[in-house]
């Protein structure tokens, strides 16, 4: 559903989100954030495509000289600027990650993690496309998605949102294999390793897939 994460699941309601992650959920999110951070240590300029309030960015910043956050959401932006406050050599930018406003090949990396493919809501192609571009030679890409592995946690997770009404109640009906629908129209799909490997290789990109911490599938692509 486009403009989901703009429009109701933005800045505190979003943060809210991931305080009331269970424990299991809080271990993937450390151990995804944790992977990044290894990978792209010592790179120069990184952009963190939906960055929403500076999550993961935040720990990004101490391993990179320049992190850019990109989300669509001026008010995620905000918080995360206030978030990101005691931080250096960060930027923010308001931007839709399948059009983005770099020229091409200045990043040393790019990251799209924690199922951003999906929660965009853009065409995938163009978000890959658009990754591949602003990557210059020799950089890696860095996108990941969920494992099926923790799909009974990541629904009681979305339960617990739902509960809180952060996001809509849930379609149980509709709801299985890796996608969560919401009645008010939101729906969380996932990439699998093999679907990650497709959408690159069309893009003339080639990809390894990594599962991490039994929670994660990332693809790495190295240009």
């Amino acid at each position: 559903m486009t403009g989901y994460y703009r429009n109701r699941l933005s800045a505190d309601r979003l943060r809210k989100c991931y305080e009331i992650a269970p424990p299991r959920i809080r271990r993937y999110l450390e151990a995804e954030t944790s992977f990044v951070s290894k990978r792209i240590r010592g790179s120069r300029r990184v952009p963190e495509l939906g960055c929403g309030y500076g999550r993961a960015m935040k720990r990004a910043v101490v391993h990179v000289e320049l992190v850019v956050g990109c989300d669509t959401s001026m008010d995620s932006l905000v918080l995360a600027k206030s978030h990101l406050r005691t931080r250096r050599s960060f930027g923010l930018v308001c931007a839709d990650a399948s059009c983005l406003p770099f020229r091409s090949g200045i990043f040393d990396a790019v990251i799209c993690i924690q199922n951003g493919i999906s929660a965009f809501g853009v065409d995938r192609r163009e978000l890959v496309a658009e990754a591949i571009r602003v990557t210059k030679d020799s950089g890696q890409i860095l996108f990941s998605s969920y494992s099926k592995r923790i799909w009974k946690e990541r629904l009681a997770w979305f339960r617990a949102q739902s509960k809180a009404d952060l996001v809509g109640e849930i379609d149980e009906a509709a709801t299985g294999d890796g996608t969560i629908v919401c009645k008010d129209g939101f729906r969380a799909t996932t990439v699998s390793g093999a679907e990650f490997r497709m959408l690159f290789s069309n893009a003339g990109a080639s990809s390894l897939i990594e599962e991490v911490d039994g929670s994660s599938v990332f693809c790495i692509v190295l240009k």
